[in-house]
């Protein structure tokens, strides 16, 4: 996979060793260096790109309040000399924050959590668009369709799946990757073992979503997103 990504710095020093990283780096493309954001915002406008190493402090208009204009799909990496900004970086879903001087472990730490970030997300809209997937089960690959699925049980190292048809499946995964990868609000995480299939639920009562004879819980660390869920879809 091949990241397109810019860097935005108003200080050239700062922007050519940024610049000399991505080049090295083999899955970033580098779309361009701009001295400020206004400058990139009349250039990206014709040729966006999906992540920014953005300087935080710069005149005009700061990192901080360009982040907070651009689309949510662009991701943003900020690079800074100053610690105090971390905060306030995080507020705008960066994904990493980089303080000056910039070593290239660093960087490509940064970087590489990037990859990660779009790889699950490119994943996890293949699944959604093609509405099923495949998993690993005595020693086969088993095709999985996500409209049959009621909802998933993590047990240590292994999962199951529960099928609309009785079915059970049982494969060697993570049920945090699991998590990662499904539609999501489709698919929810109700409880450290279970994720369900939120359009096929049937009732939720006493905190807990009703399969037929099949209860499953609603721990609370899950509780307010499960529950908004259900609010959205609530008739009043």
């Amino acid at each position: 996979m091949t990241i397109n990504c810019a860097i935005i710095d108003d200080e050239p020093l700062a922007a050519e060793l940024l610049k000399s990283y991505a080049k090295k780096t083999p899955f970033l493309n580098l779309k361009g260096t701009y001295g400020s954001a206004l400058e990139a915002m009349k250039e990206l406008r014709d040729q966006p790109a999906q992540l920014l190493f953005l300087d935080i402090q710069m005149p005009e208009l700061s990192g901080i309040e360009f982040a907070k204009i651009l689309p949510p799909e662009t991701k943003i990496i900020f690079t800074t000399a100053f610690q105090q900004y971390a905060i306030e970086g995080y507020k705008v879903n960066a994904l990493d924050y980089l303080m000056k001087p910039i070593a290239y472990e660093d960087f490509l730490k940064a970087a590489n959590k990037a990859l990660e970030w779009f790889s699950v997300t490119q994943k996890q809209q293949t699944y959604a668009d093609d509405r099923f997937m495949y998993v690993k089960s005595d020693y086969k690959l088993v095709r999985v369709a996500l409209d049959d699925i009621l909802y998933i049980e993590g047990l240590k190292d292994y999962v199951r799946i529960y099928l609309e048809d009785g079915q059970r499946i049982m494969s060697l995964m993570n049920m945090k990757k699991l998590e990662d990868y499904l539609p999501h609000p489709e698919f929810l995480r109700t409880h450290r073992s279970f994720i369900v299939h939120m359009t096929k639920a049937q009732s939720v009562e006493r905190f807990r979503i009703v399969f037929g004879n099949q209860f499953i819980p609603i721990s609370d660390s899950y509780k307010e997103e499960v529950l908004e869920y259900f609010e959205q879809h609530t008739l009043a």
